[in-house]
């Protein structure tokens, strides 16, 4: 290893009094900025040594802190390179080839199950417990070869590849499969998240011109952008995936360049709590590559850039470096503070540098020691996930994950049995279980806390919330005349601007009170002055997840004392009350319980149906349909195929909340994005499940938002057809974490409330006609206010609402047709019933529906 040579493209050496007032601030544990970091990562000599001297201490006190004082950990692995094909041309890779050499060579272009499982089993035999599955980034895109081999082996993409041989891996080996498959997606982590408990990929650098730039080293490569690939980090955060990412340096990058891709990263591991480790790797050059005449990465370089690392990381971060690439300098690296070797193979290469082979797990136990460190093997997910538990790992995986870890310190137990076990669902998903009463005692005892016991970490890092949360609440300033959008409103709301559009949705005063008439105005053209409702009950399955929604009050873990679970039996008695009192329609929505397999929404769809045949089953979120749809591995399409024929007739439209990722990813952790609910509502309405559509307003969000949401529901109807009513959702703020943690505003205006109205009625017009307001959230004068400002319908009766009250909603859960028509009165209204889809109802419901006035005697509780 060279220890010459600089990265190209530095500006002249920093300053002595600059070195010497950051290694002041390293040593003093004084935060680092960019600047700050860059000056270190030039450290030589004497600073250096100073320099790493200080990033050892924090490393020890880190190592402490965790219960492992003295340990340098890794992992017992196989190397399994799943494909070598890549749609990328990365400069300086050998890893990846082309089609025809692997023919030549006698490879088919993927590894077959057989030689996948081969090495797991002999892998397994020597006592590896992490299967380390790389391959090339989608190499479908660019290869026919790859695709011919897919469709040939039954297999949709890749990665559906990958899982299979996951599942496999897990099941007739043992090993615990990471997955390295390069560029993925929020959908792809759901896929993925239940076979592997751990996955990675190297952000390498965030120097834009690197893949911008012709010559650049990644240039031609569409995967090495480095906005992509940091999307990708915030997604496995979202997902709660634990993840392994990294820097690979000396590939052109400046010192400036390298520091701020270390912030970066840190930025990401702030906000998600997700990334397990980092990796600092140096640049290696390869004969027939691209880049074969470019020095090598130096071993100061390497050096400095782990102290610094570790400086920027923190105590709590786990760093490693790769001992192969090192040339045995192993000291110098424990010196400067990693405290993982990473995985080491005694069976197979690494195939990304093959002729660099790995050491021997005795010469580095052995230099360790020498250095003061006792070497601990680990699992492939590292310890302090696998004491999180939930919803890190799925509950499939706990039981392989369990049988290899020692539950105190979570490090891998080293002489433990390495075998096969089955990957299923967990027992008993449908056993009754908590408080199954809250759909009653919601409203008579109130919920037993303002927020469930993981507050302060279920939901990420507040603070760095808050910083992502401050630009989207600034307003806007508006320059267009509201008097001439109201005119234009008026005459054809179709023909408004986005500028007319945003003075609308700002107007107040006599500007908004004619706002409102206009939209009055439109609503009596279009759907005269009925204002319609349905009969239909709530009904909440499950309050337990770990999504992360961080305007939810609703969510619970298993443990919390609000929590509870119904029995498929539960959930059919309900749908039968509901069904006895005059109901057409039961609207069911559960959290994401880590236990309820991917086929449960088909159970409950089905449980409905059998019970009572004539109830229409109107249930599950775009993100449940996901949930379902990534647990069982199968598509979208083909999952509400199935829970079509299981009994689903529409879907919810929630979920939505702003269809903007800006303010979806400052409202939510792990909720699927913008693209992905659109693609589940359009997928549905493609197959002939209408949906209603929502948009929950007044958190952290802006004019300009709502503006975007309406044009892209307006977008979707115009291509489906499929939404039945759009419904307004005003934010429920008193024990939203958002806004128990300071962020959030206290929900909507009477202003906003009146104007979201009004605008929904002109901007999704002519494609959506019904819109509905809430009176949970509203109450009655407020809803009463809504139908005089554009709305026409007033939702359900509801009969149980746990959501909005479990949120702080004052306005009770349920609502008899007598109030309903009330309500639609004190509008100068009259009020008519309607089925889901805007239909008429049946005479025999109107009557069973008069006969109790559409809601339950006494609301009684499920009995168990």
């Amino acid at each position: 290893m060279t220890n010459t040579g600089n990265p190209p493209g530095n500006a002249d050496a920093p300053t002595d009094n600059a070195m010497r007032r950051a290694l002041r601030r390293a040593r003093d544990g004084v935060a680092l900025d960019v600047t700050e970091a860059a000056v270190l990562l030039r450290a030589r000599g004497a600073d250096l040594d100073d320099l790493t001297a200080s990033a050892g201490r924090v490393r020890d006190a880190g190592l402490a802190a965790a219960g492992r004082p003295g340990v340098i950990t890794y992992s017992k692995s196989v190397f399994i390179p799943l494909t070598r094909l890549c749609r990328d041309k990365c400069h300086y890779c050998t890893f990846a080839t082309v089609p025809g050499r692997l023919r030549r060579a006698g490879h088919g272009m993927y590894m077959s199950p057989d030689e996948v499982l081969d090495i797991a089993r002999r892998g397994a035999e020597l006592g590896c417990k992490e299967a380390l599955i790389t391959l090339g980034d989608k190499p479908e895109d660019r290869w026919p070869e790859a695709r011919e081999w897919l469709d040939a082996h039954g297999y949709d993409d890749t990665l559906a590849y990958v899982r299979a041989m996951a599942i496999r891996i897990l099941e007739e080996t043992g090993l615990l499969p990471h997955l390295n498959p390069g560029v993925m997606s929020w959908a792809d982590f759901q896929r993925l998240k239940p076979v592997a408990p751990s996955m990675g990929m190297m952000l390498e650098t965030t120097a834009t011109r690197l893949w911008s730039e012709p010559g650049g080293p990644h240039h031609g490569s569409p995967d090495k952008e480095p906005a992509v690939r940091l999307r990708v980090l915030e997604d496995a955060g979202r997902s709660s995936v634990p993840f392994t990412s990294g820097l690979l340096i000396g590939i052109g990058e400046t010192y400036e360049e390298r520091a701020e891709s270390l912030f970066a990263l840190r930025r990401v591991s702030r906000a998600y709590h997700g990334i397990q480790e980092l990796i600092i790797q140096n640049f290696r050059a390869k004969p027939d590559t691209a880049m074969r005449g470019m020095p090598d990465a130096e071993l100061d370089d390497l050096v400095a850039t782990v102290a610094v690392a570790r400086h920027v990381m923190g105590p709590s971060a786990c760093l490693q470096a790769p001992p192969n690439l090192v040339d045995g300098e192993y000291a110098r690296l424990i010196a400067a503070g990693i405290d993982d070797w990473g995985g080491v193979s005694p069976l197979t290469p690494d195939h990304v540098n093959p002729e660099l082979p790995w050491p021997q797990i005795d010469l580095l136990a052995e230099r360790s020691a020498a250095a003061g460190f006792e070497l601990r093997e680990r699992l492939c997910v590292y310890p302090e996930f696998v004491r999180r538990g939930e919803p890190w790992l799925d509950p499939r995986l706990l039981p392989h994950v369990g049988a290899l870890a020692d539950p105190e310190t979570g490090l891998a137990v080293a002489d433990a049995e390495v075998t096969g076990r089955p990957w299923q669902e967990p027992d008993e998903a449908f056993s009754s279980s908590g408080r199954t009463d809250l759909h009653t005692a919601i409203d008579t005892e109130g919920r037993s806390a303002d927020r469930r016991e993981d507050f302060d970490h279920v939901y990420g890092d507040w603070e760095a919330l808050r910083e992502a949360a401050a630009p989207g609440m600034a307003p806007e300033r508006i320059e267009d005349d509201v008097r001439q959008a109201l005119a234009v409103a008026a005459d054809d709301p179709t023909r408004l601007t986005d500028g007319q559009a945003l003075a609308l949705l700002h107007a107040d005063g006599p500007a908004l009170d004619a706002l409102c008439r206009i939209a009055d105005e439109l609503r009596r053209d279009v759907v005269g002055d009925e204002v319609t409702y349905v009969v239909t009950r709530n009904i909440n399955f499950t309050n337990v997840c770990y999504t992360g929604c961080r305007f939810c009050a609703f969510a619970q873990r298993r443990t919390d004392a609000d929590a509870y679970t119904l029995s498929l039996a539960q959930i059919a008695d309900r749908a039968q009350q509901a069904w006895d009192v005059g109901a057409v329609e039961v609207c069911m929505q559960g959290g994401i319980h880590p236990d309820l397999p991917g086929t449960a929404y088909f159970d409950i769809a089905r449980a409905v149906k059998e019970r009572v045949p004539g109830m229409h089953v109107h249930a599950f979120s775009p993100m449940e349909v996901v949930n379902g749809a990534t647990r069982t591995g199968m598509s979208v399409r083909d999952w509400l195929t199935a829970a079509k024929e299981a009994g689903l007739d529409s879907i919810p439209g929630t979920a939505a909340e702003i269809l903007d990722d800006e303010v979806r990813w400052v409202l939510t952790k792990g909720k699927l994005p913008a693209a992905d609910w659109i693609d589940v509502v359009t997928t549905a309405h493609e197959l002939g499940i209408r949906s209603s559509s929502t948009m929950m307003y007044g958190h952290v969000d802006q004019p300009r938002h709502w503006l975007g949401h309406f044009r892209t529901l307006a977008r979707i109807q115009e291509r489906t057809g499929g939404f039945t009513e759009f419904v307004t959702l005003p934010f429920i703020h008193t024990n939203a974490p958002v806004y128990l943690a300071g962020i959030a505003r206290p929900g909507p205006t009477v202003r906003d409330n009146r104007a979201v109205t009004a605008m929904a009625r002109l901007l999704l017009h002519p494609h959506i006609t019904n819109i509905q307001t809430s009176w949970v959230k509203l109450g009655a004068e407020g809803a009463a206010e809504m139908l005089r400002s554009g709305a026409n319908d007033l939702g359900g009766t509801l009969m149980e609402e746990t959501i909005s009250r479990m949120a702080g909603s004052s306005y009770g859960s349920y609502k008899s047709v007598r109030d309903l028509v009330a309500v639609a009165g004190a509008a100068g209204r009259p009020a008519k019933p309607r089925t889901t889809l805007y239909g008429e109802v049946p005479e025999e419901r109107r009557r069973a529906a008069a006969a109790s006035d559409g809601h339950l005697p006494e609301l009684l509780p499920v009995l168990d």
